[in-house]
């Protein structure tokens, strides 16, 4: 990661979805993951599940860990529609 490049942080990025929302994000960022039957899981499953895959783009790289948040280089949830969603500007 450059030290210039913004970071994005993945507990603002929950906030901005919503509680309601979150269960099914949770499960969309699982499933472009390549998690398969995401939708099956029960929550707590769905939570250590992401919580393994943002470690994961921690050790790719694309993120790093801060306390109890991940931040995550820019362009690391590129083609995760769920989130190219939240960020377009004309939705």
């Amino acid at each position: 990661m450059t030290a210039d490049a913004p970071l994005l942080s993945w507990r603002v990025l929950e906030t901005r979805v919503g509680l309601d929302a979150l269960p099914d994000f949770h499960r969309s960022f699982l499933t472009w993951r390549g998690v398969e039957n995401a939708d099956e899981m029960p929550l707590r499953r769905v939570s250590q599940r992401v919580d393994a895959e943002l470690n994961r783009l921690v050790q790719s790289g694309q993120a790093r860990r801060q306390e109890d948040d991940w931040l995550l280089e820019a362009g690391a949830l590129g083609g995760f529609g769920a989130y190219e969603a939240l960020t377009d500007p004309e939705q």
